[in-house]
């Protein structure tokens, strides 16, 4: 489960590393406004799947994806998030 995430979190860091041509990813990554309005236009489907019983899995993938995509396109290391939430345990 948790090799899922770690894969995405390694494309993303490839794919700004060594950018392939029509690229959806790289769309996202390069592309600060398109990455935030993805991820906020996600989430609100989300929480629209939940409330009307439909595509809630589907529509969570999609926040994952694009929440990866959105950290990583503003330089925010998934270690720092997680180093961060291990510092909040009490």
């Amino acid at each position: 489960m948790l090799n899922t995430l770690e894969n995405l979190f390694n494309l993303a860091r490839k794919r700004k590393e060594s950018p392939k041509e029509n690229s959806y990813t790289n769309k996202l990554l390069g592309d600060k406004s398109l990455s935030r309005a993805k991820i906020l236009e996600e989430i609100n489907e989300l929480i629209e799947a939940v409330e009307k019983d439909t595509n809630k899995i589907h529509e969570a993938a999609d926040v994952f994806y694009h929440l990866i995509m959105y950290l990583e396109a503003n330089n925010i290391k998934i270690e720092d998030v997680m180093s961060e939430l291990d510092n909040r345990k009490k």
